[in-house]
């Protein structure tokens, strides 16, 4: 059974890779060509797109988890900027 298709089940180690993976740039995207599918079939070769697919995949899924963190550690600072707000404030009330 190919599990080409299929989504890792959350927290799998399928979005970790090796130091030497680059992720995908936009132009490269862009520019990608895939081989003709062989004689007697139309279009192109499947193993071809699903591959790239799978890593077009895997680079967004490093992406939104990337901005995911970003927005947690962005709601961890705001709050702590309104705790030190509260406080300023409140020594501020207390000085008068």
């Amino acid at each position: 059974m190919s599990v080409r298709n299929q989504r890792p089940p959350r927290g799998s180690a399928a979005t970790y890779r090796s130091g030497a993976y680059t992720s995908l740039l936009p132009w490269q995207v862009r520019e990608r060509r895939f081989k003709l599918a062989g004689l007697g079939r139309r279009g192109l070769e499947p193993d071809d797109v699903y591959a790239f697919l799978d890593r077009v995949a895997g680079d967004l899924a490093a992406v939104y988890a990337a901005l995911a963190a970003s927005r947690r550690q962005t709601a961890v600072i705001k709050d702590a900027l309104r705790r030190w707000q509260s406080d300023q404030a409140r020594a501020r009330g207390n000085e008068r």
